[in-house]
């Protein structure tokens, strides 16, 4: 059997170059290409990179879905269609929106590729194919698959050496995925010998740690992170602003070779954070949080939404200078955006306050409801204000990190991807993406 799988052409935000859509191969798409490879021939197909080929002979269609490619998934959809050929959909956005999903694709797989593929791949050829297939029931860390690294082009992405260590998050932001009634109950580790043969398996000592939140389960990092500590690698990953009261982790974070640390701070508004139900962010420790961080010579990605129900025009301009003044690496912005499924989705819906049920505008970057104390205008131009003045030249010398070894990261990262990255773009059409980052790995890390 012939399966595709197929990564539809995100819309990239004001901010972002062609970087952004060859940062990292889907490990979603690996992951079902892991699962059925040995029997079945697997195609990939990346339209940030490549056209698909609609004409090549297969036999059934898979699609991973985020929200802002819904609609481009909708028309690669019908393609498949027209010809006869069934269409999966799948991702963060049918797990989340799946009733709606169900009027454009052939079947939905909500929830865990483990627990769903294999029945569609099984009644496809047995002829039952179901509309909509769910993850049932919970799912053990021993049965979360490894991604097929070995199907990757590596000269096509920046980096390959990407790895989850756990499904899930145990938060539930109202404003999140995790507070969508497929995610709640949600959080999982995979085993530790598992992610240790990934690590292996790409044969990098630079590894990214792509988790929801790589401190889930604190007592599951400690020991993995003290069980990769002789492997000598550099790596990064995403946790909450909890881990301000892990002052122990954070040693042995560092330790084992923690780079940098994409933390979602949100606001500094402590009512906007209650009222979006962050509960694991004290924004009276943030800058103890960052402070502690720093000692450890651990860079920082801040992420920021702007948009929430207690800022106003002011917020900007309060947290550029926050930013600046407490030398915050990198920043990455969003403007709230109410994701199908969610509470907040929920709420402004029922409230009417959604102004624009494009899809393709759900990506943070647009005003799609009626902020509460400014105009969309505003709230638009406010997030394009903030990120020109945080990669301007003046302010990435600013926050300049203090730790000599963090600075060649640093400025390549704030200059050479965020304020030149259509530079950078260039160069890598040149010599490939792959060897940029590899050069960008050595110049940083000294791997």
């Amino acid at each position: 059997m012939i399966i595709k799988l197929i990564q539809p052409k995100m819309i990239m935000r004001p901010m972002d170059t062609r970087l952004k859509t060859r940062m990292a191969p889907s490990l979603a798409l690996l992951t079902i290409a892991n699962m059925i490879h040995k029997e079945h021939t697997v195609i990939i197909e990346n339209e940030n990179i490549e056209d698909i080929n609609f004409d090549e002979a297969v036999d059934i269609v898979g699609i991973t879905v985020t929200v802002d490619v819904f609609p481009r998934a909708i028309e690669i959809s019908k393609i498949y269609q027209s010809k006869g050929i069934p269409v999966v959909a799948g991702g963060i956005h049918i797990t989340a929106f799946p009733e709606q999903a169900k009027t454009y694709f052939d079947i939905v797989a909500v929830g865990l590729a483990e627990k769903t593929w294999p029945d569609i791949i099984r009644d496809f050829q047995n002829g039952k194919l179901k509309k909509i297939y769910r993850c049932n029931g919970e799912i053990k860390g021993s049965e979360i698959v490894s991604p097929g690294y070995h199907l990757i082009d590596t000269k096509k992405y920046l980096y390959c050496n990407i790895i989850s260590t756990s499904r899930g998050c145990p938060f539930r932001c109202d404003f999140c995925y995790n507070s969508c009634e497929a995610y709640k109950t949600l959080y999982i580790n995979r085993d530790i010998e598992d992610v240790i043969k990934d690590i292996k398996t790409i044969g990098k000592r630079h590894v990214m740690f792509i988790d929801d939140n790589f401190i889930g389960n604190p007592k599951w990092t400690l020991e993995f992170v003290r069980a990769i500590r002789p492997m000598g690698l550099k790596w990064n990953a995403a946790v909450s602003a909890n881990i301000v009261d892990m002052p122990d982790l954070l040693d042995e974070m560092a330790i084992s070779g923690c780079e940098s640390l994409f933390i979602g701070f949100e606001s500094l508004n402590e009512k906007a954070i209650k009222n979006v139900h962050k509960s694991q962010n004290n924004i009276r420790k943030y800058e103890t949080l960052v402070k502690e961080i720093h000692k450890r010579g651990i860079m920082i990605n801040a992420s920021f939404v702007f948009g929430l129900d207690d800022d106003d025009i002011t917020t900007f301009k309060t947290t550029l200078d926050w930013i600046v003044k407490n030398k915050i690496e990198t920043v990455t912005s969003h403007i709230l955006t109410p994701y199908p499924g969610t509470k907040v989705y929920d709420e402004y819906a029922k409230n009417g306050r959604i102004i624009d049920f494009d899809f393709s505008k759900y990506n943070t970057a647009n005003v799609v409801f009626k902020p509460k104390n400014m105009t969309p205008e505003e709230l638009y131009n406010g997030y394009i204000w903030i990120y020109r003045q945080i990669y301007s030249t003046k302010n990435i010398f600013k926050r300049m990190p203090k730790a000599h070894k963090q600075r060649v990261p640093y400025f390549l990262f704030n200059f050479l991807y965020r304020k030149f990255g259509k530079a950078t773009e260039k160069l890598c059409e040149l010599i490939t993406y792959e060897r940029v980052g590899s050069i960008a790995e050595k110049l940083s890390y000294l791997v």
